[in-house]
């Protein structure tokens, strides 16, 4: 497998994916969407930086790409929808450049305070002018913090050790988690505005964010705020910012990071000389950051190329190590389940209920929910843990999922009904004991059957010599029976479910079909 690692990264990363692996690695300079996608097509994996635009045009183009690793935070230049409808995992690293990011907002805030690329540019010229650049003190200021992930928390920790109060406005924290810190919690932007002595922003560029300082959000602060934005471009209005900077109402902004990256010379900000301190997205241009980030995605990328689970997926969540360790022994009954049922039930599918017992009813099931959609819809699509659930939702087919306290004979339980409009199919699975998964039952039935790769399931007569009319059918093929399985209902009508050591074709079921007894026989194949 092949992977091209492009843009300024570390060259250790090269060494990480070559060591001890059959993999190939190239390292390329950044290069244009014509140029990459002339060449992705023959890549297994993409590792990138920030200067890389992996647009929509280039993932198609990459017919092979099986992930794609931003080796930093953020990931808003790569198109992750894109990536996600073609089953392309994106892995970022969310912690190697925190402290990185967090350092340089604060070294941002201090030097705007007290004017230090002034006054060195002033002192450099061999000027003495001490009173033209007195700064103000950061102590006993109010701090507004917008964003408290990792980057956010650090920051608030050291600004608390300068003696600064903190307030931090986040609709995706909590307060009991803010307050923690010792922070103070805002849950209202209006309210947070005018709080603030200096507001530092530490949030994602989405669609919320975007601009979301704005002429308007501007005006409800205090006359005399600085800004700091070593987060990303976008979220500012420039245009904005420019004019409260120029009026005053903004004292000072120490802007990382711009709406039109590399090329800045259209920022408005570039028309402000004597207020801001403006550098070129250097949040995370430490030695220990690259090197951090480098080791992490490329570790990523090499783990998914053997098999692996990323740590970081940015577009599959329900599969951190975190949530998959405490269901990983339930994962592949989970998808041998929807690979089951819906073989037997066949097309037109509108809902699919998860239901779960015993072990799993106090856990994070959303792996299960998404192993049992990639067994869905094994047969019929280009389907992956990336896209499954993408998939159930662009054919409108409605998923649930619930749990039960309930702990019945196994250590844990997993029920899968698939639904069409006069048509419903169960299958349950379960851990019989450690270890040990079964398929628990089939509709009506109660089994005990090992999930292996190919087995038959015929339903018939409850009469005699069943069994050995199918075993002469499978015989006369060559197909070896590796298992049998047969229970019956109570209205005499049984179930014979095969274990074969080989795929069982058309042929085979006809003539099984033409035994006396028998409507139909089905072919089921199993991710193994």
């Amino acid at each position: 497998m092949k992977v091209l690692v492009t843009d300024k990264i570390n060259e250790i990363a090269k060494n990480i994916l070559l060591e001890g692996e059959n993999l190939e690695v190239d390292l390329l300079p950044t290069m244009s969407e014509d140029e990459l996608c002339e060449k992705i097509e023959q890549y297994d994996a993409l590792m990138i930086r920030s200067q890389t635009k992996v647009t929509e045009k280039i993932i198609n183009a990459g017919k092979n790409l099986k992930i794609i690793g931003r080796a930093g935070v953020g990931v808003d230049n790569v198109d992750v929808d894109a990536a996600t409808k073609k089953g392309i995992i994106v892995v970022n690293s969310p912690d190697g450049n925190t402290k990185a990011a967090a350092e340089h907002a604060l070294a941002m805030m201090l030097a705007m305070s007290r004017n230090i690329p002034k006054a060195n540019a002033s002192t450099s010229q061999g000027l003495w002018e001490r009173s033209k650049f007195t700064g103000v003190e950061v102590f006993d200021k109010n701090l507004g913090i917008i964003g408290f992930g990792k980057i956010g928390s650090h920051v608030a920790q050291v600004a608390l050790a300068l003696g600064m109060k903190v307030y931090v406005c986040d609709p995706y924290t909590t307060k009991e988690v803010v307050e923690s810190k010792g922070c103070n919690y805002v849950d209202s932007f209006d309210e947070f505005w005018g709080l603030c002595d200096f507001i530092t922003l530490h949030t994602p560029k989405t669609r919320e964010t975007t601009h979301l300082i704005n002429a308007e959000t501007i005006s409800k602060m205090k006359d005399g705020v600085r800004i700091i934005n070593c987060a990303r471009g976008g979220i500012i209005d420039e245009e904005a910012l420019k004019n409260a900077l120029q009026s005053g109402k903004v004292k000072s902004a120490a802007i990382d990071v711009y709406e039109t990256e590399p090329d800045v010379k259209s920022s408005p900000l570039l028309e402000v000389t004597d207020n801001v301190v403006l550098t070129p997205h250097l949040g995370a241009s430490t030695s220990e950051a690259q090197l951090n980030v480098a080791i992490d995605v490329a570790q990523q990328i090499k783990t998914v190329l053997l098999g692996g689970a990323a740590k970081s997926p940015v577009n599959i969540p329900y599969l951190k190590p975190e949530k998959l360790e405490p269901v990983k022994d339930y994962m592949k009954l989970a998808e041998n389940l929807g690979e089951f049922a819906q073989q037997i039930h066949g097309k037109n599918l509108v809902s699919i209920e998860i239901n779960v017992k015993g072990a799993l009813s106090g856990l994070d099931i959303s792996p299960l929910e998404i192993a049992v959609l990639k067994g869905v819809f094994n047969s019929t699509d280009n389907v992956n843990f990336v896209n499954a659930n993408l998939l159930a939702k662009n054919k409108g087919i409605n998923v649930t999922t619930s749990k039960s306290d309930e702990r019945g004979n196994y250590i844990g339980y997993i029920n899968v009904k698939l639904k069409s409009e006069n048509t419903e199919t169960n299958v349950a699975g379960a851990m019989i004991a450690k270890n040990i998964i079964r398929i628990v039952s089939i509709n009506q039935y109660n089994t005990s059957i090992e999930t292996v790769e190919n087995m038959l399931l015929i339903p018939h007569e409850n009469k005699p010599s069943m069994i050995a009319k199918v075993a002469t059918v499978i015989g006369e093929h060559g197909i070896n029976i590796e298992h049998m399985h047969v229970v019956q209902k109570e209205n005499d009508n049984s179930l014979m479910v095969i274990n074969t050591d080989v795929e069982v074709n058309e042929k085979v079921l006809n003539e099984i079909k033409q035994i006396n007894g028998i409507t139909t026989a089905k072919y089921i194949k199993l991710t193994a």
